[in-house]
C-alpha cells in the first residue's frame, strides 16, 4: 500500500512532510537533513542568522543529504531580500516565508527558478499567492507555533482553501503524529507541515533546557503573547510571559534592527535565543498549540516511522 508523495513543481517528497522552519537555530541543517533522508522536505530556517551563517547550513545540510532542502524565511525580519539571495545563490529546492506578505519573492523565485510556498491564513491570501505564481501553499491554523496570521482553527481554514486554488495545498498547526498527518491527508489536503514535533527531535538544535520545559507543559501552559513583529504568537508560559502579562516594562535598552517594522514591546531575537541557549526563565519558548501530546524525544527517523505508521493505518481501516 503506497503512501502519497507530495508534489511541489518539479520536486518530488516520498512522505508529505514539510518540517517547519523554526528560526534561531533551531531548524539548522542536522535536522532539515535529516527529514530530507527520510523522503519529507527538511527547512532550515535562516531567520535570526546572518547571510554567511545561512549559506554555511545550507552547505552542511547539501553535504548531509541529497533530499529536498527548503529555507524559510520571515518577510519581517530586516535582512529578507539578502537571505532569500543567498539561499538562492546556495541552489535550494524551494523558499517558505512567513510573518508577512512579499510579492516580490514570486518575481525573484521565476528568475531563479526556484519555487516559492508562501505561509497563508485564508483562501483570499491563498488565491493571491496562486495569482502571483505561488508552487504551492502552507496553510496555518491558530494551533500552529510562533506567529500566528489567524484566530481560526486549521480544521476551519483548509477546506476553504483546498476548494479556492489548484496548487498543492500543506495543512499546519497543531500537528504532532501520524494519526494528525493521517487524518489531514484524508481530508484532502496535499501534505503536513509539523515544527513542534521536529523541535522536540534528536537532531533539533534546541537546548535540553528547552526541550524538557516543552515535554513539561501541560495544555494550561501553552499562552498567547503580543509579538513585536506585529503579530499574536503561541509559546510556553513561564516568568517571561508572566512578566509581559504583568506589563512589566521589558523594552530592550538597545536595538539591532532585526525586523522591518518592530513595536519594541520587547526584543523577540534575544528573547528567543534566551530559550534557545537554554535560559527557559528570560526566553521565549514558541510552541504549538498540542505539546502536551508530545511525552518523549525520538530522532527523527523514529518520528517518520510513526507518520508512516499512521497513514498506512488509516488506509488499511479504510479498505
Amino acid at each position: 500500500m503506497k503512501i502519497p508523495e507530495l508534489h511541489i513543481a518539479d520536486l518530488v517528497a516520498r512522505i508529505p512532510v514539510i518540517q517547519g522552519g523554526m528560526a534561531v537555530k533551531i531548524s539548522m541543517a542536522p535536522l532539515a537533513a535529516a527529514v530530507a533522508e527520510e523522503g519529507g522536505i527538511g527547512t532550515i530556517a535562516g531567520s535570526g542568522l546572518s547571510v554567511e551563517e545561512l549559506r554555511a547550513e545550507i552547505r552542511e545540510a547539501r553535504r548531509l543529504t541529497q533530499g529536498i532542502i527548503a529555507v524559510n524565511v520571515m518577510f519581517a525580519v530586516t535582512e529578507f531580500a539578502q537571505l532569500v539571495q543567498a539561499a538562492f545563490d546556495e541552489k535550494i529546492d524551494l523558499l517558505v516565508s512567513g510573518a508577512g506578505f512579499s510579492r516580490d519573492m514570486f518575481t525573484w523565485g521565476k528568475e531563479r527558478g526556484i519555487p516559492i510556498v508562501p505561509i497563508v491564513s485564508s483562501a483570499k491570501l491563498a488565491k493571491l499567492s496562486q495569482k502571483l505564481g505561488a508552487a504551492a501553499v502552507v496553510v496555518e491554523g491558530i494551533e500552529a507555533g510562533g506567529h500566528l496570521g489567524t484566530d481560526r482553527s486549521i480544521h476551519d481554514i483548509l477546506p476553504e482553501v483546498m476548494a479556492a486554488v489548484s496548487i498543492p495545498v500543506i495543512g499546519a498547526g497543531g500537528f504532532v503524529n501520524g494519526e494528525d498527518v493521517a487524518r489531514t491527508l484524508k481530508s484532502g489536503a496535499d501534505g503536513v507541515q509539523m515544527g513542534t514535533r521536529f523541535a522536540l527531535s534528536k537532531e533539533s538544535g534546541a537546548a535540553p533546557a528547552w526541550q524538557e520545559a516543552m515535554l513539561k507543559a501541560t495544555q494550561e501552559d501553552v499562552v498567547f503573547v503580543h509579538s513585536p513583529v506585529g503579530l499574536p504568537g503561541r509559546g510556553i508560559r513561564n516568568p517571561f510571559t508572566q512578566a509581559l502579562d504583568d506589563q512589566v516594562d521589558l523594552k530592550s535598552k538597545t536595538c539591532d534592527r532585526c525586523l522591518k517594522r518592530c513595536e519594541r514591546n520587547f526584543c523577540i531575537m534575544s528573547r528567543l535565543n534566551l530559550a534557545q541557549q537554554g535560559n527557559i526563565k528570560d526566553g521565549l519558548i514558541f510552541s504549538g498549540a498540542n505539546v502536551h501530546k508530545i511525552n518523549k524525544i525520538l530522532s527523527v527517523h523514529e518520528i517518520f516511522e510513526d507518520i508512516k505508521n499512521g497513514i498506512l493505518s488509516l488506509k488499511e481501516e479504510e479498505r
